[in-house]
């Protein structure tokens, strides 16, 4: 155990190649969002929905299948009261005859039972979502604000840099896959956020730490042994919650199929970016023991801290 408790991997020898590969990532994520958007699931775009009454309970999974192989794509099939009853989500518009098509398409009239058909708008409208937007912003904003009175203003840079970084490759990851992007993928992204910010804290806490009590050393080193230092912490922290995520991914179903996937994405790339990523900007903006230092007190001498 005191081995483990002594890791002394170089880190920041690879800081470099980190960068390439965050720079690749990063130019990939913001193409394929600038060029193709995110794939917006019924919540952000709205649809037809039919609710259907089986006389015995429908296995869901055939029901998908069987609305796949009829051609519609961008739906959503759940049980709605009973395991007898369901609702389908279309990503198509409205029609009359929509519900009778889906009906006849899943079972003949003895057997599925057709109770309504309507239009259903948006759950996230154009308005909201510029607002959402805005609260991100502001957030941010706060953020920086926070950790520039708590740490310095290179920190406050660095932690938004970093959460910068896992937001957009977690878009990216969505935007380049073509994968549902919905509200449940909403609220796993503003939890990697927490997630992530955390774990940057944690490795800055002990960076500020170290350059304030370990006299010998430049950043460089200081910082290496910062993130050696954490190290347990954030693995354990990081494969205890992919156990938990990857349970939900394959037992917890189709509708927090995506919201696990974003999280486990988002643990991955958060625990990648508080490595390489958060102490790596720091050194691009030349942090020093002179940003750290601790205001000598008046009436104190520097030399044996007596007054």
């Amino acid at each position: 155990m005191s081995k483990l408790l002594n890791i002394n991997i170089d880190f920041m020898r690879a800081r470099r190649l980190a960068f390439i590969l965050s720079a690749v990532l990063l130019l990939a994520s913001v193409g394929s969002l600038a060029t193709q958007g995110l794939k917006l699931g019924l919540d952000f775009t709205g649809g037809t929905l039919v609710e259907l009454h089986y006389q015995e309970a429908p296995d869901l999974p055939q029901v998908r299948d069987q609305l796949e192989a009829a051609g519609y794509e961008n739906f959503v099939v759940q049980n709605y009261g009973s395991s007898q009853d369901i609702l389908v989500r279309l990503s198509q518009g409205f029609s009359p005859q929509v519900g009778e098509e889906v009906r006849s398409l899943l079972g003949d009239e003895n057997s599925v039972e057709l109770r309504r058909a309507e239009f259903v708008g948006a759950q996230v409208g154009e308005e909201l979502r510029d607002q959402g937007g805005l609260g991100m912003l502001v957030s941010l904003l706060c953020v920086m604000v926070y950790v520039a009175f708590r740490f310095q203003y290179k920190f406050a840079l660095g932690s938004v840099l970093a959460l910068g970084h896992d937001v957009l490759l977690l878009l990216g990851f969505f935007s380049i896959l073509r994968i549902d992007f919905d509200l449940t993928v909403l609220a796993a992204l503003l939890a990697v956020i927490g997630y992530s910010l955390n774990d940057t804290i944690v490795v800055y806490d002990r960076i500020r730490e170290n350059f304030r009590t370990v006299r010998e050393g430049g950043p460089m080193k200081l910082i290496n042994l910062s993130i050696n230092q954490t190290l347990i912490r954030t693995t354990i922290t990081s494969l205890t919650t992919l156990l938990v995520l990857f349970s939900l991914l394959i037992f917890g179903g189709e509708m927090i199929h995506n919201f696990a996937l974003a999280l486990i994405v988002g643990v991955l790339v958060g625990t990648y970016s508080s490595i390489y990523i958060a102490g790596t900007l720091l050194l691009s903006l030349k942090v020093s023991r002179e940003d750290l230092a601790l205001p000598v007190k008046e009436g104190v001498l520097e030399e044996d801290g007596r007054p």
